[in-house]
């Protein structure tokens, strides 16, 4: 069943008219509209009012609307062309599919559990902790971690029948239905994405009862991630096929190991640390440079706790590595308090001279 009820979205009745369904989507979208409305969420609720009207003011979407919500997919029937699909198709329990026809309707990435659109699978990213010593060696890290795996019912394909995907009804096959809008603001027609098949043209008749027509189910599962000799922090490591599936067939990311050393890891108080540090030097030496020692006094605080914070983190167990981004770090201080410490010695210089001039 659909979770949207689109007659409250509207705030109409369920035995609104035609005409009233108009009215009411006519009201709400002129205030909704983004160019009149600015607030944050209009657009959103914009698109979800054309939604509803774009299935109430179609007669047939209607009818197959009230038909699913009232636990009768056969009431409002006219014959074969007010059938689910095309040609009659009988399919799933008792010739309907599970959910159809605006299960998980919605924009942009959402899906009815009728549509068919494969995806590829997203990787699955895991952070390994490895001491100094397992990276420099190696180590083989067993991890457990959440994907989606294949349905072992439907093959992984969404369809439990041989014939995987037919032409979408509501929008025949484009993707997008159409709304004719000339009465507000002379608009003339607007698309929105389809929310039946979820933009892909395609849907499944018989959607598999265990994956919901995706292809795909949640576990928990377990995978043995090795890591070579030599690793370093933040080295990632793939594993093939292991991340999460595919949806309706397509192929499935990998699982990554992403590599975590404490001893080469920069982050935290060391960070800001090497950062502040970085950023104070600039003054101090320019000042040195130039005779203008107004600013010792006051930046000598901030560099000692600059360094407190670094000393604190334990520099005598870090490696290579970590004073390596912490130079980075440092230098990446220094470039950006460099160009104020000349614009504040400067000024600092031409005060002084104005000064002696009065004088």
């Amino acid at each position: 069943m659909n979770e949207k009820d689109y007659y409250a979205i509207l705030g109409v009745s369920k035995d609104a008219t035609a005409k009233e369904i108009q009215k009411a989507f006519q009201l709400k979208a002129r205030k909704l509209h983004p160019d009149i409305n600015k607030e944050p969420d209009a657009e959103e609720k914009f698109k979800e009012v054309s939604e509803a009207y774009a299935v109430l003011s179609d007669e047939q979407k209607r009818a197959r609307y009230d038909a699913m919500r009232s636990g009768n997919p056969f009431a409002g029937a006219q014959g074969p062309s007010a059938s689910p699909y095309r040609g009659g198709y009988a399919g799933g329990m008792g010739g309907f599919p599970f959910g159809f026809p605006f299960d998980g309707a919605g924009y942009g990435s959402r899906r009815g559990s009728s549509a068919f659109n494969p995806e590829a699978g997203a990787d699955v990213v895991v952070d390994v902790d490895l001491s100094a010593e397992q990276a420099k060696n190696g180590a083989r890290r067993a991890v457990k971690y959440r994907r989606y795996e294949p349905c072992t019912r439907c093959s992984g394909m969404g369809s439990v029948s041989s014939e995987h995907s037919h032409t979408c009804p509501s929008c025949g096959g484009s993707g997008a239905i159409e709304t004719d809008m000339t009465f507000l603001f002379g608009g003339g027609t607007f698309r929105i994405v389809c929310p039946e098949c979820g933009g892909s043209g395609k849907v499944i008749s018989d959607p598999c009862p265990d994956c919901a027509g995706t292809g795909r189910t949640p576990v928990v599962t377990e995978a043995v991630i090795e890591f070579p000799a030599g690793t370093h922090d933040g080295d990632l490591i793939r594993v093939s096929q292991m991340g999460h599936a595919g949806t309706n067939g397509a192929s499935g990311g990998d699982l990554v190991g992403r590599a975590r050393v404490s001893a080469e890891r920069l982050e935290g108080k060391a960070a800001i640390g090497f950062y502040i540090t970085g950023v104070v030097l600039p003054f101090l030496v320019l000042s040195a440079l130039t005779g203008v020692f107004a600013y010792f006094s006051v930046l000598v605080l901030p560099l000692i706790f600059g360094v407190v914070l670094v000393v604190s983190d334990g520099i005598m167990h870090r490696s290579g590595l970590w004073w390596k981004r912490g130079g980075a770090q440092l230098v990446n201080g220094f470039v950006n308090g460099l160009l104020f410490a000349i614009m504040s010695v400067g000024f600092t210089r031409c005060g002084a001279s104005m000064m002696t001039g009065i004088r």
